[in-house]
């Protein structure tokens, strides 16, 4: 099928990626124009295991990136992969979104049909209240419109895309059945190749704004999940009971299973903390406060504190040299937006200590965002001469650390992903265990 994608983030560039992976004539617009320039010469814009050979595989032949959108008009179907930032009030702002469907609109203008599909994480009701009368606006009002959220993780988003737990198919199921039968077809046809391959994952087939909603409960229950854990872990912590036992132990009722039961420093990026806040603002706005997501807030938040206060208990660090190991949210990306390292640097900074970080791929992307702090070349080097260090992200080379914490001024490590093995010699603590 011959495939269009507005917008070159994260998401639209993975799944621009990996639809060219699977047999598609791809076109991807972004009005970035080094963002375009970038994947056409076979680039990867963002760091993601699996996504740069793809680019460099199909660049200049099934996948190229354009600023024009007039392009969509020679293509069967467009996704909308736009930004949805959080506004302050946790609510999403949808502008980035309206003015990109208008754009969109003005390319098709004077087409009797297209399929357009939104990808973008958005509140129920924004694909026909915000997407639809945008297209409109532009001059198009001949669209089939479907929703198919993602659920991409960074460090592994090809993976998850190219061999998903599940698909989702959001359409018009109420009034013109013909319209959501349409968009139903067209996304059958789009991810036949990928479905192909991946017999086992579940095709959910379901409304516009049940398809908007499953996102938001997906990674809402996850993060919930997070903070169960962690509130558990905290607990077990109190009592000194190793909360990995517990954990694996009540990983083995399959109402549970063991994923996301790492206790530790929290979760972030920018899907779990912008979802959260998105779905308990909107539904604030409809008279309903869900406290269960407030509360898996507040214990998210209370986390990078606590892994603090369990390094005050070994070591004064004010005027001290700390180490804090991982800048990323998770390993595997350079993606720093909601990472627990920031509010850790900060407790730090306000406890006067002399900073010093180390990741392996996101110190230039903090750096841009906190050139306050210093920056080390490798875990040793932010090691030496250190009086305390804290453990952020868990990268497997921090697993492999050994002897780097003989050149520590006082070897005192609290780990906050259970990733460093205690040993003679240290003074380890876990934030949860």
């Amino acid at each position: 099928m011959r495939v269009s994608i507005v917008g070159s983030g994260y998401v639209g560039t993975t799944i621009a990626a990996c639809f060219a992976e699977l047999g598609h004539e791809v076109v991807n617009v972004d009005v970035d124009e080094d963002l375009v320039a970038t994947i056409n010469d076979g680039e990867a814009p963002i760091h993601e295991p699996g996504l740069e050979e793809r680019i460099a595989a199909h660049a200049g032949g099934r996948l190229r990136a354009t600023t024009d959108y007039d392009e969509v008009r020679e293509t069967d179907v467009t996704f909308l992969a736009l930004p949805t930032p959080s506004r302050e009030d946790g609510s999403i702002d949808t502008s980035i979104m309206e003015s990109g469907s208008e754009s969109l609109g003005e390319a098709l203008a004077g087409k009797d049909d297209h399929t357009v599909v939104v990808k973008s994480t958005v509140v129920p009701g924004t694909t026909e209240d915000v997407v639809e009368p945008a297209l409109e606006r532009g001059g198009f009002d001949g669209a089939t419109l479907a929703m198919n959220p993602e659920f991409l993780r960074m460090g592994s988003a090809v993976e998850d895309f190219l061999d998903p737990d599940k698909v989702v198919f959001g359409a018009r199921t109420e009034g013109d059945d013909t319209d959501g039968e349409a968009a139903y077809e067209v996304l059958r046809e789009v991810y036949a190749p990928l479905l192909d391959e991946a017999p086992d994952a579940a095709v959910v087939e379901t409304g516009l704004r049940e398809a908007e909603m499953i996102k938001y409960a997906n990674n809402a229950f996850l993060a919930s999940k997070v903070s169960l854990v962690n509130d558990l872990g905290n607990v077990c912590k109190e009592f000194g009971v190793d909360a990995y036992e517990v954990a694996d132990a009540i990983a083995h009722d399959d109402r549970i299973s063991g994923r996301f039961l790492r206790s530790g420093v929290g979760w972030g990026g920018s899907c779990f903390p912008k979802d959260v806040a998105a779905i308990t603002a909107a539904a604030k706005a409809e008279g309903y406060d869900p406290a269960m997501l407030e509360a898996a807030v507040e214990v998210n938040d209370g986390q990078p504190e606590r892994l603090l206060s369990l390094l005050d208990d070994h070591v004064d660090v004010s005027g001290e040299r700390v180490a804090v190991l991982g800048l990323s949210f998770k390993p595997g990306t350079d993606d720093i937006r909601g990472t627990r390292a920031i509010p850790v640097i900060d407790g730090l900074q306000e406890r006067g200590a002399d900073v010093v970080a180390y990741d392996p791929v996101a110190a230039e992307k903090m750096a841009e965002k906190r050139p306050d702090v210093a920056y080390a070349d490798s875990a040793r080097d932010a090691l030496d001469g250190a009086s305390g260090a804290v453990v952020v992200t868990d990268w497997d080379e921090f697993a492999a650390l050994d002897d780097e914490f003989e050149a520590m001024a006082e070897r005192v490590v609290v780990d906050g992903r259970r990733i460093v093995e205690p040993r003679d010699g240290l003074t380890y603590e876990g934030l949860t265990w």
